[in-house]
């Protein structure tokens, strides 16, 4: 049978399934103890009744006189009320033979639980251990038995045995099991109903994060859960929720510009294309205007074909599916050949480019991968140094590590903008007014570069005086494949 889908649903929920465990753990923990607690009635019952017929037999020996063999007496004073009391309680369940089993004082209510035969007497009175026994009347009312040994004066030995009625130990006991299994339905309920709410409110603050998240959109990431402020889990769970919302909302804003810096990157070159062509459509007249207009346009077509080997190079990356073709590579003489070409563009700028390159430096890279690191920091620290600065680069060993060093003495880095600057998509606002604007993933690639190989960029930078990137590289064999590198 098919529950209705509300009630299915809710049956599903971690409040249902929180509030059967208590009601199936109170349900067996009350079951127990009332187990328990029936067990130690019956146990303590038992002892008392124990200790009063214990009671009972010396009150016997102290009251019965034996004159000559099967021949015995109550000594007591009969005007005594007290005396004559006892002695009547103590014979109304009472037996006594001689030691060949001959019955010499039974009482009828005794004689009702059954006198022992004589066998039984012989065997007991040689065992010379008090037996203890329970034993039910015609009418079902039990009755606990005292028997076993007992000497006269001159040693001569007797069997005795007395009884005591546990009519009323058994009502108790029954009464106890009633009165406490009837209300062990209504304990559940009631722990039923508070398990319930227990759980509705342990439960609160997920329904709090739940809330949230149902609305959260991308046009609204600042909502946040109030911590509870315990220190528990749940706290936990909303601290790292809280958390999670400040990354997204830090990477929808980064999309977000990065959408807008590929609009604006894309739309320059096509718009500059297609007017170069209209202008040469309307307006060319000779070759060489045409020509011109050509040159120009396939500039464009490159510049934007950059960006989008950029894009796809990055989504690679991102992907997992750029595999490192490493290889043995001489560190110093793929920097100097890197250097050469950027020595061009650096005079361009009117910046000092030097290299300290060490002895040939062997490590096991991926070549195109290194050329692209160092590419990319040459190009950002010629980019942000002004006419008449300088940028050096060194290489040098130091213990298992090849280090690779970048420094200029340009505009700096801001310090609140240090931690991000490998961020996808991040580009420093104080450099956005360089001619050459990015697309702010550049140091991206050079921390996803050295990750791939095992290694680490640092960076020190000053705003005014300069910065300087060091790649740290292990001399040993990196990783193989690159997996969420840019994670």
């Amino acid at each position: 049978m098919k529950l209705p889908g509300k009630l299915s649903k809710r049956t599903r929920s971690l409040r249902f399934r929180l509030t059967i465990s208590y009601v199936v753990f109170f349900s067996l923990l009350l079951g127990s103890v009332g187990v328990l607690f029936r067990q130690a009635l019956v146990s303590l019952l038992d002892r008392q009744a124990r200790a009063l017929l214990e009671e009972e037999w010396a009150a016997v020996n102290g009251y019965l006189r034996f004159e000559r063999r099967r021949q015995h007496e109550w000594f007591y004073d009969p005007t005594d009320q007290e005396d004559a009391a006892i002695v009547e309680r103590l014979r109304r369940y009472f037996l006594l033979t001689d030691a060949e089993g001959n019955v010499m004082e039974a009482s009828n209510a005794y004689r009702v639980l059954g006198v022992e035969k004589p066998n039984e007497v012989r065997t007991a009175l040689r065992s010379s251990r008090v037996e203890w026994k329970t034993r039910r009347a015609s009418n079902g009312e039990p009755y606990l038995v005292r028997a076993g040994l007992l000497h006269d004066d001159r040693r001569r030995a007797y069997f005795m045995a007395i009884a005591l009625p546990l009519a009323e130990n058994e009502r108790t006991v029954e009464g106890f099991t009633v009165n406490y299994f009837v209300l062990l339905p209504v304990m559940i309920l009631a722990s039923s109903l508070l398990g319930w709410f227990l759980a509705g409110r342990a439960l609160r603050p997920l329904h709090d994060v739940s809330k949230t998240a149902q609305n959260i959109t991308g046009s609204n990431l600042d909502l946040r859960i109030v911590p509870r402020g315990s220190g528990d889990e749940l706290d936990h769970l909303i601290e790292t929720f809280n958390r999670m919302m400040e990354r997204l909302a830090a990477s929808f804003e980064q999309i977000r510009q990065f959408s807008t810096d590929v609009s604006h990157e894309l739309r320059t070159p096509l718009t500059a294309i297609r007017g170069q062509l209209e202008v040469a459509l309307f307006t060319a007249r000779t070759p060489e205007q045409y020509r011109e207009a050509m040159v120009n346009a396939l500039e464009d077509v490159e510049r934007l074909g950059q960006i989008v080997k950029a894009l796809l190079l990055l989504s690679q990356s991102e992907s997992g599916q750029l595999a490192l073709q490493k290889s043995a590579v001489e560190l110093s003489s793929l920097v100097l050949d890197v250097v050469d070409q950027f020595q061009i563009p650096a005079e361009a700028a009117q910046v000092n480019l030097t290299a300290e390159l060490p002895e040939p430096c062997t490590v096991q890279a991926d070549r195109i991968q290194i050329e692209r690191l160092v590419s990319n920091l040459l190009s950002n620290a010629i980019k942000y140094t002004g006419p008449g600065g300088r940028v050096s680069v060194r290489l040098r060993r130091e213990a298992e590590e090849v280090l690779l060093e970048v420094e200029d003495n340009g505009q700096g880095i801001p310090a609140g903008d240090l931690p991000h600057i490998f961020d996808r998509f991040y580009r420093v606002q104080s450099a956005e007014h360089s001619p050459e604007k990015g697309l702010g993933l550049g140091l991206s690639f050079v921390a996803w570069i050295a990750k791939a190989h095992g290694g680490r960029v640092e960076v020190a930078s000053v705003p005014g005086e300069g910065s300087r990137f060091l790649i740290r590289l292990p001399q040993g064999d990196g990783a193989d494949r690159i997996e969420g590198a840019l994670a």
